[in-house]
């Protein structure tokens, strides 16, 4: 089984070389991994410019890639290099991310971007981060259960059976849709964590500020940073950031699919024989 390892927090993040030590244990593994930091780059992806690849050492790996562009540009791109040389990857696993990826965190994170990413090119995937509310990327101390957890996930039958229907691409054969499993692990010692729970995502706010710098020629910027908030009460099983705040490790299955679906039927009878054309 082969296994591409990515990130956003570049190919020297510690996250990243425990991600791949733990997965060691299920398949071989390739990484590719972008060159620097790329925390809360999002989905994006590198066009009308060349991406530079570059081969380098890493314990533990068959291969790796450290990358100049994306992490999305890094399953994209990463599956086919190594597609060129003979390899075909079967999962792909993003993290560990240094710092939480929860609630609507996944829309900014370049971990469950890459993710996502492995999603669409039809293979079953995953992002795991290790949460801290003392810093956004403080290097984790405690990766002893998010090792286990990863272990076992790449040994599930979710991701080690393959579906036998083309069109259920990702870990789809459950849903026969696009999806992937966001794992969020407190950064504490494995006895200390309560145990997983499985939960939707919540809304995530930020008690957040821009500070006004200038540079050394004098241009005027705007540095952003803010602590996160918990807003509201809920159950552990309803809430990520609530379960995850208590010292559960999480799972929330995520898919790309935006569509509010509870909301067709309106803006359909909204907009039915509206004329735009006079």
């Amino acid at each position: 089984m082969n296994i591409l390892v990515v990130n956003d927090d570049g190919i020297d993040a510690a996250g990243i070389h425990k991600l791949a030590e733990a997965l060691a244990d299920a398949g071989d593994v390739y990484v590719c991994s972008p060159h620097k930091q790329q925390s809360a780059s999002g989905h994006g992806i590198t066009i009308g410019r060349l991406v530079y690849i570059e081969d380098v050492p890493f314990a533990g790996a068959k291969a790796a890639i450290a990358m100049e562009g994306s992490p999305a540009d890094c399953v994209k791109i990463g599956i086919e290099v190594y597609r060129d040389r003979g390899i075909e990857m079967d999962m792909v696993f993003s993290g560990f991310n240094h710092g939480m990826n929860l609630g609507t965190d996944t829309l900014y994170s370049g971990t469950v971007s890459a993710a996502v990413e492995g999603a669409l090119c039809g293979l079953p995937a995953a992002a795991l981060s290790i949460s801290s509310n003392l810093s956004f990327h403080r290097t984790p101390e405690h990766f002893e259960a998010a090792m286990k957890l990863a272990l076992r996930l790449a040994r599930s039958e979710m991701f080690s059976k393959r579906p036998k229907d083309p069109r259920a691409l990702g870990i789809g054969y459950i849903n026969d849709e696009h999806t992937i499993l966001n794992v969020n692990i407190p950064d504490l010692p494995a006895g200390a964590i309560k145990g997983i729970k499985v939960c939707p995502l919540s809304y995530r706010a930020y008690d957040e500020w821009f500070e006004e710098r200038k540079d050394e020629a004098g241009r005027v910027g705007y540095h952003y940073s803010g602590a996160p908030l918990v807003i509201g009460e809920a159950e552990a099983d309803e809430s990520d950031i609530i379960a995850n705040g208590l010292g559960y490790a999480t799972i929330t299955p995520l898919r790309f699919d935006l569509t509010n679906f509870d909301l067709i039927g309106a803006v359909r009878a909204e907009w039915a024989g509206v004329n735009i054309k006079d």
